[in-house]
């Protein structure tokens, strides 16, 4: 797989370019992440036209249309943010970008609990910074996360679930892939699907069965909001556990005692949280490739490309 563009706040990859002169690199985007992704950074308040070092700002009024203000002087800065987020977004458009991560609770690019002060000057964190808010209404399905949420094993784990399932997805696109080809996505999906949000994996195959060639464009439409919508969901520990249970079904008649016990053993020490998930995942492919269980082996749950497998279960 060819390295995927992910739009990234510049400071996070150690630009000097916040209000007070300073970066807040991340090592995982860059030592680990950037390894495997092309890293196109933006900086909204120094490509805007603001300086370095430069007066601090926040977001002000209205939670849902707040305006950029500076934090002593009160200059709103909010036409000039989001007149220049207008011109960027349609360069960041020809990029093709697989994704974007915001720095946190920044005014201009924090995606979760940026704080907004009130007439009264009280901050409410519910606001979502002026770039951001347009990068999201102008890519509605770009995987989108903070730095500092990419931490967490299952924030993660959801963040780069999309990142390759879109990929993947234009992958299939650009080869001008038919009905077919939608029917082996989804199936190759259906048990990673399954980990996220298992109700919403009928939902996707009813759209795939309901195929033909006529309504293919029409069913790819409908298709890829519903799957990044179903990869939205955490993939939990319990519904990890189960999509194991079923992969495990497919050669249980096959497996040896002693082989069947050994499984089931790594499973709930994983389900105890004794092993990492790749345990258990390492385990039941080998047994797929032993048994010559091809359905299982196509899967992403159980195949995963080399990059995904690292950044997944990098601690």
């Amino acid at each position: 797989m060819q390295k995927i563009k992910l739009g990234v706040s510049s400071c996070l990859l150690g630009k000097k370019v916040r209000y007070d002169g300073q970066h807040k690199q991340d090592y995982y985007l860059t030592d680990v992440l950037g390894k495997f992704v092309e890293w196109v950074p933006v900086c909204p308040e120094v490509e805007c036209g603001l300086p370095v070092p430069r007066e601090a700002m926040h977001l002000a009024g209205a939670i849902d249309q707040p305006r950029l203000v500076t934090v002593n002087t009160g200059i709103d800065h909010t036409e000039r943010m989001t007149s220049w987020a207008g011109k960027k977004l349609a360069e960041l458009e020809k990029l093709n970008l697989g994704g974007f991560v915001f720095k946190s609770k920044s005014p201009s690019s924090g995606r979760f609990c940026v704080k907004v002060f009130n007439k009264q000057g009280i901050p409410e964190k519910k606001g979502v910074g002026l770039f951001a808010r347009e990068f999201i209404e102008k890519f509605p399905l770009l995987p989108v996360e903070e730095e500092g949420r990419l931490h967490d094993p299952m924030l993660r784990e959801c963040f780069l679930d999309k990142v390759f399932a879109l990929a993947r997805w234009r992958e299939y696109n650009a080869a001008n892939s038919q009905a077919r080809e939608l029917i082996e996505f989804h199936s190759r999906y259906k048990y990673l699907l399954m980990a996220h949000c298992p109700a919403m994996v009928s939902e996707l195959g009813r759209i795939v069965a309901t195929l033909d060639k006529q309504n293919v464009k029409l069913r790819k439409a409908e298709y890829l909001p519903l799957m990044m919508k179903a990869l939205d969901f955490r993939a939990t520990v319990a519904k990890h556990r189960n999509v194991m249970h079923h992969i495990l079904g497919y050669f249980k008649k096959q497996l040896t005692a002693w082989e069947k016990e050994e499984v089931l053993e790594v499973i709930e020490n994983y389900s105890a949280g004794l092993t990492p998930g790749l345990t258990p995942l390492v385990l039941l492919r080998h047994y797929a490739r032993k048994y010559e269980q091809l359905y299982l082996l196509e899967q992403y749950y159980l195949n995963p490309s080399s990059e995904e497998t690292m950044l997944k279960y990098h601690l």
